[in-house]
């Protein structure tokens, strides 16, 4: 009898957040508490577990028109027999069955799974690992975010990503002020989050490129330590920003939608994700 003929994929609540994190940290992921309680919060948690622990996770955000799937993780015990694609066949009849789109961003390992399932690509990321200097940047166009300028942000990601967002942007601010940035003209912004192993920068929404590389080296000069970007591949001066900063390749990433390739959003505006788990 294979494992996954036992498991049947069942909801998880606040109490399953320290065995969830303890997933992500196995698998090296930059995960926190507050990032599962996102998912908690403004999504759901679908988990399998055994008599005595929980074996793998996958998350969803729906969102409108689309949702995404995130947080597929599997214990190292339980790998290579099932365990990942049954979550993640959960994931997606429960956001097609509210007529969302599935959305994700996979690493080259899970591309090969999800493109059989059906999921074509939208366009290729790269993720970057690097320090940041700690210098505060006094750049005269940018200020930065306060409470009151959370509708207008609001309103600028959702136009490049194809969705309103509110509650998990201010979530983001809330938790990382400092490198939250914005134009003066209010025509920009980049947000970012504390991790387990780095400070993730993004979302970061621009009209071009060169607006886009000055909130991205604010951003930067405002905080210290190790710090993650993933950019989509196409923004050649930003990844040139990063190098000469320091920063290196870490992995790829590719945006996939279940049988759509068209990016749902303007991403013409999108400079940096917010991250896989989040898009």
């Amino acid at each position: 009898m294979a494992l996954t003929d036992v498991l049947t994929p069942h909801r998880l609540d606040a109490a399953a957040l320290p065995a969830a994190l303890a997933l992500s940290a196995e698998a090296g992921w930059n995960q926190v508490t507050e990032d599962w309680r996102i998912f908690l919060d403004h999504g759901a948690v679908h988990g399998v577990s055994d008599a005595s622990r929980l074996l793998g996770t996958a998350a969803i955000l729906p969102y409108s028109g689309f949702g995404w799937v995130s947080m597929v993780l599997v214990t190292a015990a339980a790998r290579g027999r099932g365990v990942g694609t049954l979550l993640l066949r959960h994931a997606i009849a429960a956001l097609t069955a509210t007529d969302q789109v599935p959305v994700l961003d996979a690493t080259p390992a899970g591309e090969r799974i999800y493109h059989p399932l059906g999921f074509r690509p939208v366009f290729p990321l790269m993720r970057w690992r690097g320090e940041a200097g700690g210098a505060i940047s006094s750049a005269e166009d940018l200020r930065p975010i306060g409470a009151d300028d959370l509708p207008a942000i609001t309103a600028l990601d959702a136009r490049a990503f194809g969705a309103m967002r509110s509650d998990i942007l201010a979530g983001l601010w809330r938790r990382a002020p400092a490198p939250a940035v914005m134009l003066a003209g209010g025509d920009g912004f980049v947000l970012a989050r504390p991790g387990r192993q780095a400070l993730q920068i993004g979302p970061l929404v621009a009209p071009d490129e060169v607006t886009a590389r000055r909130l991205l080296a604010a951003a930067l000069a405002r905080v210290s330590g190790p710090v993650l970007v993933d950019l989509p591949t196409r923004w050649d001066g930003l990844a040139r920003l990063l190098q000469d900063n320091g920063f290196r390749q870490e992995r790829p990433f590719l945006r996939m939608a279940l049988e759509r390739r068209e990016a749902f959003g303007d991403p013409d505006r999108l400079f940096a994700v917010a991250g896989p788990e989040l898009g």
